[in-house]
């Protein structure tokens, strides 16, 4: 399920150095010092002079779409984009027309998709970024909205039955952690029912069959192993498809019925090191691999209404590859004319002519795009705004690879300013990406760039080992008791950064969020004396306490990648590594960052390492933000959060004095 987010992969790369700035009327600024929102709690954190708002106010005005759904039978969409605060819900009624608002909340909303007729459509919502999503029903001739599930648990993958009301989804309403098959007419709430009774909390409903008899499930047990199971939806029972065969863990992902229902497309890496393009006969229980001679993993599939076209999207070293395919022949091609970027959300209209995708890169935000397949005519739906700034003149990534501790090679990308209006050798931040099962990839950096063209700061973006897109063979090289590995990667990159002639070895910062934020904690302890500063955002300290005080309907998909904590010696491991238990090695300035409701990292992760810190002397600062979870997501908090890193790498990077603590 990890492999088919690209939209949120990019959410959570634009959060990762928090580099937002003032929303709306923030042009002319009165006030001498900026001030915290009403939510947000600081520590140690400076007074913050209004000059740092106005200087980077347009790296923050830049905006981004995602695709949402198409209309059942006209050419129109629904996208999400963000006019205020959040995120929202809007129509668009041809390419490049008016992005109409639909959705006004305080909270993000996504997820939105049309029902059959086109009269409403079905979105996803929580409140305060706990990440315990309700689906709402939007009526289009009122505007009314109505809650359908039972506003207290977490709901999510929900899927619609074809050219039909009614959905399935999963729900930890029973239990709070088990992730159980319900389903509902999308038009009576009362009809929600409990269809499939399920252990664990890595299930989701995949597809609807063409007759709407069976569902389609996904049940994963970690990033390398999944099956997948057909459900009767009459009657409950439910069958294994994909049983387990040899020692060879096997991943599924991204399958659809056929049209005709006699068999199954999807993604697997079964018998592969990348993940291949599938069909699997539902009578023989025979797969048949359709991209063999593609050496990288397929990240997204769709299949036209007509049966006739499957558009796949591939991974190639970080950058995306749009193909299609003739399901009778199954031969396949690359289509030209589609920008070098990373490219996700693809989905064919129901007149199995219009495939809309979604598409940025370094020099352009996410926008979204529609594909003739007939015709290869490309038509943007959306222009999303750049804040003024000429994204012309961005840095383009470069690959990098460099040979670590056991002699692998591992890989990167690396952005660095202008060299005329910043000579010599250039201080470093360094931003590992989350997951850990995930990858950093050559997207647009949109209030990053700040700190290429504004301060003259290189950005290095590794993907150590444990990263996807590179097969499941490295993808396993982190887990269990080789965790600390992926620090190692780390300390190597910091030796590459050292001897290039055109970077600051002596002035390097550390950051990242989520697993990157766990990343930071210990490349702040294991590689003290190698950097200047360290900025983990909402990341564990100890895998321990994370383990134990996670949400349970994710406990066991994260002890399979990290380790079961309840074993003695995988504890005494996951203890002796932990960034908590070797605190006293922290000798740099941290600023640690986490949200209140964060049902994946609990905040406390953060606050025990602060402690630890200031009892040790260690300048420490602290940012909470009381209405959000994993990652801001208000811009007005993500303003906040960008001045102040501002603030910090001023300080604690480049050497700047920038004035007196502050607080609130």
């Amino acid at each position: 399920m990890k492999k088919f987010l690209p939209v949120l992969v990019l959410l959570l790369l634009s959060l990762l150095l928090a580099i937002p700035a003032l929303g709306q009327g923030a042009a002319a600024i009165p006030l001498a010092i900026i001030r915290p929102g009403d939510n947000l709690v600081l520590e140690n954190i400076p007074a913050i002079p209004a000059t740092v708002a106005e200087k980077g106010n347009q790296y923050g005005e830049f905006r981004g779409a995602a695709f949402q759904s198409w209309d059942p039978t006209k050419r129109e969409m629904l996208i999400s984009t963000r006019f205020a605060d959040t995120p929202q819900v809007h129509m668009v009624k041809m390419p490049g027309g008016a992005r109409s608002q639909l959705t006004f909340f305080p909270d993000r909303v996504g997820g939105a998709q049309y029902g059959p007729k086109g009269d409403y459509f079905l979105f996803s919502k929580d409140i305060g970024g706990g990440e315990w999503f309700q689906f709402y029903r939007y009526d289009l001739a009122t505007g009314d909205v109505t809650l359908l599930t039972d506003g207290k648990s977490r709901n999510t993958g929900l899927r619609q039955a074809h050219h039909d009301s009614h959905v399935a989804y999963n729900s930890t309403r029973r239990t709070g952690q088990d992730t159980d098959v319900w389903v509902m007419d999308a038009t009576d709430p009362k009809t929600d029912h409990m269809l499939l009774k399920l252990e664990g909390g890595g299930w989701g409903v995949e597809d609807w069959s063409p007759d709407n008899k069976k569902i389609l499930i996904l049940q994963e047990v970690s990033i390398n192993q999944s099956y997948l199971w057909i459900v009767d939806v009459a009657s409950g029972d439910k069958k294994l498809l994909t049983p387990k065969t040899g020692q060879d863990e096997v991943a599924y992902g991204g399958a659809v019925f056929s049209r005709d229902g006699k068999g199954l497309y999807m993604v697997t890496d079964r018998e592969s090191e990348f993940q291949r393009l599938a069909y699997f006969d539902l009578a023989t229980a025979q797969i048949t691999y359709l991209t063999t001679d593609i050496k990288w993993d397929v990240d997204d599939v769709s299949l036209s209404e007509d049966d006739k076209t499957i558009a796949f999207v591939t991974n190639e070293d970080g950058l995306s590859k749009l193909y299609l395919m003739d399901t009778a022949t199954r031969k396949y091609h690359p289509v030209a004319g589609i920008p070098n970027g990373v490219l996700g959300g693809i989905r064919f209209h129901p007149n199995s002519r219009d495939l809309a995708f979604v598409l940025n890169s370094a020099r352009s935000t996410s926008d979204v795009y529609s594909l003739d397949v007939t015709t290869n005519k490309v038509d943007r739906w959306t222009y999303s705004e750049t804040g003024g700034l000429n994204t012309a003149s961005f840095s383009e990534p470069q690959l990098i690879k460099w040979k670590t501790f056991d002699g692998k090679m591992i890989s990167g990308f690396l952005y660095q300013p202008d060299p005329k209006k910043f000579p010599g050798k250039r201080p470093v931040i360094v931003n590992i990406h989350g997951g850990p099962e995930g990858q950093y990839r050559p997207g647009f950096l949109g209030r990053t760039n700040y700190y290429l063209n504004e301060l003259g700061v290189a950005l290095v973006f590794p993907n150590v080992r444990g990263s996807t897109g590179y097969g499941k063979t490295f993808l396993k090289l982190d887990n269990g008791m080789n965790r600390d590995h992926t620090h190692k990667d780390i300390g190597a990159l910091l030796d590459w950064i050292k001897q290039n002639p055109n970077l600051d070895g002596d002035k390097i910062m550390i950051t990242g969020g989520s697993y990157g934020g766990y990343m930071t904690w210990a490349i702040a302890y294991e590689y003290n004396d190698k950097i200047s500063c360290s900025l983990p955002i909402v990341g564990p300290s100890n895998l321990v306490t994370l383990l134990e005080h996670t949400e349970a309907y994710r406990r066991d998909l994260r002890r399979v990648e990290y380790g079961d904590e309840r074993d003695s010696k995988m504890r005494e491991y996951l203890e002796r590594t932990a960034p908590m238990n070797n605190s006293e090695k922290i000798r740099k300035p941290v600023f640690a960052v986490v949200g209140k409701n964060d049902p994946r990292v609990p905040w406390t992760e953060s606050r025990q390492m602060l402690d630890k810190l200031k009892s040790n002397g260690i300048p420490t600062w602290f940012l909470i933000a009381n209405d959000e979870g994993h990652g801001y997501a208000k811009k007005k908090n993500q303003d906040f959060l960008f001045y102040s890193t501002v603030m910090f790498v001023r300080q604690f990077l480049l050497g700047e004095n920038v004035g007196a603590a502050g607080g609130n």
